[in-house]
């Protein structure tokens, strides 16, 4: 794509640079949320740890295919990808909670709230390109959707480890 897919999007009345903008911040957001995401896999303590690394796991294999997406339509739309990681910091909406704690209880606190961010974030785009650009708009809904999941299945597995050890009753 490129030229014809250009012309559309600025045919449209977006500003191409902002929508640029903002997809830069959503794929710094996704890199951040991988990093995190992997790194409380590794680090994770806790019962049942098991279950909470395989889903930390696969949520980080799902925002690096976010990131992916997003780089693709970035470079779609005429823009480059951050090229700098010690950029991703500075860019992003929502910032990297560090899994000092290896607690699965706070691990899945933080990336709940990361979740939570994620999903204001991708609202503002799919609102910012509705009717207007609708690749871009298709490609945010997706990934808007797997963030409501993942929030739903983090909340889920925070509330069955908390009813199974007695914390909550």
């Amino acid at each position: 794509m490129g030229t014809k897919d250009r012309q559309i999007v600025e045919a449209s009345g977006i500003n191409l640079d902002e929508l640029i903008t903002l997809l830069k911040k959503a794929y710094a957001d996704e890199w951040l949320a991988y990093y995190q995401y992997w790194l409380g896999a590794k680090v994770a303590k806790g019962v049942p740890k098991d279950a909470v690394v395989a889903e930390l796991i696969e949520h980080a294999n799902e925002e690096l295919d976010h990131a992916d997406k997003l780089a693709d339509r970035i470079i779609q739309l005429g823009g480059t990808p951050i090229l700098e990681p010690s950029q991703w910091y500075d860019m992003a909406n929502c910032k990297y909670a560090r899994p000092d704690n290896p607690d699965i209880r706070v691990l899945l606190d933080q990336n709940i709230r990361g979740e939570q961010c994620a999903i204001e974030v991708y609202t503002k785009l799919i609102e910012f390109t509705k009717d207007r650009d609708q690749t871009t708009y298709h490609i945010v809904l997706k990934i808007l959707q797997d963030e409501i999941e993942h929030e739903e299945d983090l909340e889920t597995l925070k509330e069955d480890i908390l009813f199974s050890t007695g914390w909550v009753k």
